[in-house]
């Protein structure tokens, strides 16, 4: 086992690691940019050293700063967290020239199952479903045109190959469309990943997002978790997530847990991962994308598992097997999970950075919160708006849906807009309750009437 971990992250994910760690009798290191110094990973970490300025490029995003941190204060080992460096396959291959265990998937794999034309065709070979697409990158209009007659018309979604987080994507209906749909998917493309290479792929209306975890082992040993419907989006950012995933009929269910686990078997995976696939009203389902990290909604599969993910990421880390075989888990209940993020939902969801005057979290039994945040807390405006993750767990959707209203209501922040009066809405709307959801439902609620009261 590891005798110190440092976390190259911020925030409730940095905190949750350090937690692990800590009962895994592992000593913490926490970097932090100017903007973090009274932030709790800070406090509770064994060790702190500050990194560089707010902005994350010459912080949370320096390589160099971060390697050097982990060097003076003899960490053996980093762990990433989610965002900034967690899926930098160039990051990963530093780590392992400096002897640091990443920890996380190999270098190699991050590169491989990064870059989406390429994670595509391992899924494919794998036995997994896939959309319809280009064989490869567009690099002209003619091109996007032409491959979207190929894969059967419209509409078709121009995706870019590195992409993540809705960046560089765009839904295009019509032939029309496509000049200026590719050259905005290009530039977001270009700037966010330095790459401009888009491709192309069949849309499915009205599809839900459903993920399936991984975890694997240096020993080829590889099981599923369990599924995650991640369907509660806008604009391609997750706002809920719950577990298990309603309405899905027991075959499918099975259908997708297995192609998850032929998705990393096929790459030789070890780490948690996540395997993310589109399931259409008919119920069959296509690979999307593989996140070679921990998800910001792993919690709800704790919570319906009562696994450690974090906890067993480290141990595959550092070369354990895994301690359960597929036949020993058993699911239980179900779980919900709220992002609760420092943004306004009458103005478009924009940013709301400043103090938080008051900060009173829920609890109760079957609740958990996962947060930095405390009273007078200062949430800087460098980074993700992600303040504290609600979580719920109950025997049924039905109770977890009545528990986690309790909790929104019990959730007092003050000094900041938060999301959580969209979270009151969304839990009582009859589309959700009904659990007949697609990625774009909630942009219709959001677009019922001429206005959205909070």
């Amino acid at each position: 086992m590891f005798n110190k971990v440092l976390i190259a992250n911020r925030g409730e994910i940095a905190l949750r690691i350090i937690r692990a760690c800590r009962e895994l009798g592992i000593r913490t290191v926490a970097v932090y940019s100017e903007a973090d110094r009274e932030s709790l990973h800070v406090r509770f970490a064994d060790e702190h050293i500050c990194i560089g300025p707010p902005n994350p490029v010459d912080s949370y995003l320096s390589a160099p700063r971060i390697i050097a941190a982990a060097e003076i204060t003899n960490a053996d080992a980093i762990h990433p967290g989610y965002g900034f460096l967690a899926e930098n396959a160039k990051f990963a291959e530093v780590c392992e020239t400096c002897n640091i265990r990443f920890i996380g998937p190999t270098s190699e794999t991050i590169g491989r199952m990064g870059d989406k034309v390429t994670a595509r065709k391992i899924a494919k070979e794998g036995g997994v479903p896939v959309l319809p697409s280009s064989e490869g990158a567009v690099a002209s209009l003619k091109e996007a045109i032409s491959a979207a007659k190929d894969i059967g018309g419209y509409p078709v979604i121009l995706k870019a190959a590195g992409g993540g987080g809705g960046r560089g994507m765009r839904v295009v209906r019509s032939e029309g469309e496509m000049a200026g749909a590719l050259r905005t998917a290009q530039a977001e493309a270009r700037a966010a990943f330095k790459s401009n290479d888009i491709y192309v792929e069949k849309l499915v209306e009205k599809a839900r997002h459903v993920e399936v975890q991984i975890l694997g082992d240096h020993s080829g040993n590889v099981v599923h978790l369990g599924e995650r419907d991640c369907s509660a989006q806008r604009r391609y950012q997750k706002l809920l997530e719950e577990s298990p995933a309603s309405g899905l009929s027991s075959k499918t269910r099975r259908r997708i847990w297995d192609a998850g686990v032929k998705c990393a078997r096929a790459v030789n995976y070890h780490s948690a991962g996540t395997v993310e696939f589109l399931v259409a009203p008919s119920g069959d389902f296509y690979f999307l994308e593989m996140n070679t990290r921990i998800q910001v909604e792993h919690p709800v599969t704790e919570m319906v598992t009562g696994i450690d993910l974090i906890a067993e990421q480290i141990r595959v880390a550092a070369g354990e097997k895994l301690r359960f075989r597929q036949k020993d888990l058993r699911f239980s209940g179900h779980a919900i999970e709220c992002r609760i993020n420092a943004e306004d939902p009458t103005n478009g969801f924009s940013p709301c950075a400043g103090t938080m005057e008051a900060f009173h979290p829920a609890g109760g039994l079957g609740v958990r919160v996962d947060t930095h945040g405390y009273t007078d807390y200062k949430i800087p405006p460098h980074y993700d708006s992600l303040i504290a993750k609600l979580i719920v767990h109950a025997s049924t959707r039905e109770e977890a849906i009545g528990r986690m209203r309790r909790a929104l209501d019990e959730f007092i922040i003050e000094g900041v807009k938060t999301t959580i009066p969209f979270h009151q809405k969304l839990l009582n709307h009859p589309t959700f309750l009904e659990g007949d959801v697609h990625t774009g439902y909630v942009d219709e609620i959001l677009a019922e009437g001429t206005r959205v009261e909070f």
